[in-house]
């Protein structure tokens, strides 16, 4: 089985690039030094000129890959949502609908991404930090409605009504799975910067509480 799901790849919307990372050493290089520099600078102070320098390449050389830095931040973030998919349909595959169910999938959901289900050899931890820190800036902006119009942000609503479909399996007259469920998805990256910078303001500064959290929320909340 591992060896199957190793073989996937993420089907990432190809608008977001201009040359498919995936098809040379260099597309690869950009994808794992850019995860290195955004985790460590931060998106605002990252730029294709910092990435150059790093990979030993040309500004332009990444430009026939992406078309800005935004494009960028959105395919790492489909990257990151495309294998926590995989990594919540492998871990709930051969289970029956209900409350077991949606745990597993939700405890996936607040771990750390296994890059071996993509072809990228990137630090998943950081790829993880990434998210935490700068998802909500890639479609917090105007052009957001156009952007998910043209399916920039499919997996991850994907992910969602994965969720959404376990939350009814637990309860079908629960009427809210879909506000549900993105409040998990939101929660398991804002808890985790919460953490991180706003101590006082969660009592979640693990996995474990994070998901012992999230555990009292749903079982209470889905109660028949």
């Amino acid at each position: 089985m591992h060896n199957i799901l190793s073989s996937l790849r993420v089907d990432i919307n190809s608008d977001l690039y201009l040359k498919d990372p995936e098809s040379s050493p260099l597309g690869l290089k950009i994808v794992k030094s850019s995860i290195d520099l955004i985790d460590l600078h931060g998106i605002e102070e990252f730029n294709f000129k910092k990435l150059a320098k790093a990979i030993g390449s040309t500004e332009s050389s990444i430009y026939r890959y992406f078309e800005n830095k935004h494009r960028l931040l959105l395919y790492l973030s489909s990257l990151y949502w495309g294998i926590m998919e995989f990594q919540m349909v492998v871990q709930t595959n051969n289970m029956n609908p209900g409350m077991e169910k949606l745990l597993k999938a939700v405890e996936t959901l607040f771990s750390t991404p296994e890059t071996t289900y993509s072809s990228f050899e990137v630090d998943g931890g950081k790829l993880r930090h990434i998210l935490n820190s700068e998802f909500v800036k890639a479609y917090h902006h105007k052009l957001v409605d156009v952007q998910n119009e043209a399916g920039y942000f499919s997996i991850y609503k994907r992910l969602a009504l994965r969720l959404s479909e376990m939350i009814v399996g637990v309860n079908p007259k629960y009427a809210y799975s879909n506000s549900l469920a993105s409040l998990i998805i939101e929660g398991s990256l804002n808890q985790y910067f919460l953490s991180e910078h706003f101590h006082n303001l969660t009592d979640c500064h693990s996995k474990d509480n994070l998901y012992l959290f999230h555990k009292d929320l749903l079982t209470k909340t889905l109660k028949h």
